[in-house]
């Protein structure tokens, strides 16, 4: 069986998923969900995830478990001293720089978010690392031509 496709999302596209059941981000829950892809998410982006409901709405507290656990969120552990360095370097938002630094040490194929100003727009990023950066209607994309072309169609 061939691997499956590892993307990182950032917490903006879970919350983008869970309020949007059309969109972009929910069906990459939903991919996650029928085992086509695999899902990866940093310790970080799962307590950013979390404060919200718990400060606002305690009760969806058990819904996000349930959507995260259906899904198959793979949850990465801390990221080393090195990628922190490096990401650092990119955006001195610890919060964001600590996602980016999981992300780099993770074995992805694409990081998606929907932050613009810190990740979509930072030119300088993509040049540095091994992955591919886009919003969920990117990847979506870009899964859709990967599969096109490992199935010997048009791309």
């Amino acid at each position: 069986m061939a691997t499956r496709i590892r993307i990182f999302l950032d917490t903006s596209v879970i919350f983008a998923g869970i309020w949007s059941a059309k969109g972009g981000g929910r069906m990459l829950l939903r991919l996650g969900e029928a085992g086509a892809i695999s899902l990866v998410m940093s310790r970080l982006a799962i307590q950013e995830l979390e404060g919200a409901p718990r400060n606002k709405a305690p009760q969806s507290l058990g819904a996000l478990a349930l959507l995260l656990d259906r899904s198959d969120i793979t949850v990465v552990g801390e990221p080393s001293a090195t990628n922190r360095s490096d990401a650092r370097s990119f955006d001195d938002h610890p919060a964001n720089a600590e996602i980016l630094a999981s992300a780099m040490g993770s074995d992805i194929e694409y990081f998606v978010t929907l932050d613009r100003k810190h990740f979509l727009e930072n030119e300088k990023l993509p040049l540095a690392v091994a992955f591919k950066i886009g919003t969920p209607a990117e990847c979506l994309e870009w899964i859709r031509r990967r599969l096109r072309r490992m199935a010997g169609g048009r791309t």
